[in-house]
């Protein structure tokens, strides 16, 4: 099974298994930044994929494993909107084109919920000491978000800004399957990977915290208390939600339904 993955901090619990080689020869680990997970999809070049939330309705018949994802409840730390000035008036805005849901995000609710639509967007490294040169603000995603210097700007959580305006979760990435790969025998090294991330924590922490340089117990708590990693009932409506403003913002053809995968009983008890 070709699995790409992302070894984003906040994706690492869910691949820990597969990062340690768990699966042994039953997966071949790609690691890439979100945008080409999809790519990879889309070409054919993987199986499965852990994608950012908005491709799943740009690629054709892909299908959805269920019970996990990346989500947050309220705040999530890691997407940021950095801004010199309150975001009712920016004009100019850097985005990181790795991630499509995060840019998504960003123009719904800049557009739908702040009434600002006359935002031009400029793709640019994800620096966070440069990113804001020459401009009036940023969206800033993954381990960079959390090591930014916030001094002097205005900061706003998309995340929290998401439940503020709906009251619901965000789901930024989920496993997708390709078309027509057969993922029954190799669903549950998937659903094995994470739990073994979630019984790592402390393990994650101290070498991810040395890795990024960020004290370990930041780390704890932005992976147990910001971060979700089902796609619970709730997650799936705000799932929902994003694809319909997305659809009506003109970001994706149409909102297309959730097409999950269906598993025999002993991999369902997994999740």
């Amino acid at each position: 099974m070709k699995v790409s993955f992302i070894e984003f901090l906040n994706a690492v619990p869910l691949g820990w298994g597969l990062l340690q080689g768990q699966a042994g020869d039953q997966v071949e680990l790609f690691l890439d930044v979100p945008s080409q997970c999809a790519e990879k999809l889309a070409r054919g070049e993987a199986d499965v994929g852990l994608i950012p939330a908005v491709e799943y309705q740009r690629i054709p018949g892909l299908r959805v494993l269920p019970g996990i994802a990346i989500a947050a409840k309220h705040e999530v730390r890691s997407v940021l909107f950095v801004s010199k000035t309150p975001i009712e008036r920016v004009s100019k805005v850097a985005t990181d084109s790795a991630s499509r849901t995060s840019v998504a995000l960003l123009r719904i609710l800049l557009e739908k919920f702040y009434r600002n639509s006359g935002v031009k967007f400029e793709d640019r490294d994800a620096n966070p000491e440069t990113v804001l040169s020459g401009l009036d603000a940023a969206l800033v995603i993954g381990d960079p978000a959390l090591k930014i210097r916030k001094e002097g700007l205005l900061v706003y959580d998309l995340a929290g800004e998401w439940k503020r305006f709906t009251g619901l979760p965000f789901v930024f990435s989920f496993w997708a399957i390709r078309p027509g790969f057969d993922i029954e025998e190799g669903a549950s090294v998937l659903y094995q990977s994470r739990e073994a991330g979630l019984n790592s924590i402390e393990e994650i922490c101290r070498i991810y915290g040395q890795r990024l340089r960020i004290p370990s117990a930041e780390v704890r708590s932005y992976l147990l208390e910001n971060l979700d990693y089902s796609l619970d009932a709730r997650n799936r409506q705000g799932l929902e939600c994003f694809f319909l403003y997305a659809a009506e913002l003109g970001l994706i053809p149409r909102a297309k339904p959730l097409d999950f995968v269906s598993l025999e009983s002993e991999v369902k008890g997994i999740w």
